[in-house]
């Protein structure tokens, strides 16, 4: 192959698409030629929609709240972006949430909208995009887990259920789909600067307690999961599955 990086003619479907790690990914997967349809919750995706155009290639944003979508209904969203950009070939799951407290005092609220949004909706958009993809034996699916789908974290503990089941669906997914031409992978994000660890980079004390860890000496930039995502999404990664790609900066090495 001449380019295994290579994404053009691709259709690639970003939850959360609107900002931070979303955002990055999906001008990546447009800088290496995909083109690019992204949900967000709430309107404001426009920077996203300049900078994947600015690429050359297509752009669709579809404002929905995942968490209130059933099979029906999700079909009903890859229709729309079929008719307009064409089949999914890469599904990235970024959308999701985090909250905080003592497990403790850890309400039944929070504890179901964490749930819903990270996992339940993950599994409703890989089955739906699934079947398809396993009609045409082609895709690749990207899950975004967490460095708490291997870790316990502290005061999240419904984000870290969620990211550990988000790991183990990738690896149930990738052994009945890899032999019928869909890729399920996944890639763990470490620290990274985004609105979900603002109250983390605000509070002094956590802030330099986790940058003593990290070897790469920064918290992570949503940047730098672009690359990852490309990789997974496109032909340099046909045997890769079941996988969960860890970009941490080296936290898990310490």
């Amino acid at each position: 192959m001449s380019n295994p990086f290579d994404l053009s003619g691709k259709v690639a479907l970003v939850t959360g698409g609107g900002v931070g790690i979303g955002q990055a990914i999906a001008v990546g997967l447009a800088q290496a030629g995909a083109d690019v349809a992204v949900t967000t919750h709430r309107s404001g995706e426009g920077q996203t929609g300049e900078a994947v155009t600015a690429c050359g290639v297509r752009f669709k944003a579809v404002q929905t709240d995942l968490t209130r979508q059933d099979s029906s209904s999700i079909n009903t969203l890859l229709d729309e972006i079929e008719r307009d950009l064409g089949a999914v070939d890469i599904l990235v799951n970024n959308a999701g949430m985090i909250r905080r407290a003592d497990a403790a005092e850890y309400t039944e609220a929070d504890w179901e909208a964490v749930i819903e949004l990270n996992q339940s909706a993950v599994w409703r958009m890989c089955q739906a995009a699934g079947q398809r993809m396993l009609e045409r034996e082609y895709g690749k699916i990207i899950n975004v887990a967490s460095l708490l789908s291997f870790q316990g974290g502290i005061r999240v503990p419904a984000y870290t259920a969620s990211k550990h089941a988000v790991a183990g669906l990738t690896k149930a997914l990738a052994n009945e789909w890899a032999a019928k031409g869909v890729n399920v992978n996944a890639i763990a994000p470490g620290y990274i600067a985004t609105d979900n660890t603002a109250a983390l980079r605000a509070d002094a004390g956590r802030s330099k307690s986790i940058l003593e860890r990290i070897p790469a000496g920064r918290w992570g930039t949503p940047a730098d999961l672009a690359g990852a995502a490309v990789f997974l999404a496109s032909p340099a990664s046909d045997y890769v599955n079941g996988h969960v790609l860890v970009v941490d900066g080296g936290w898990l090495a310490r």
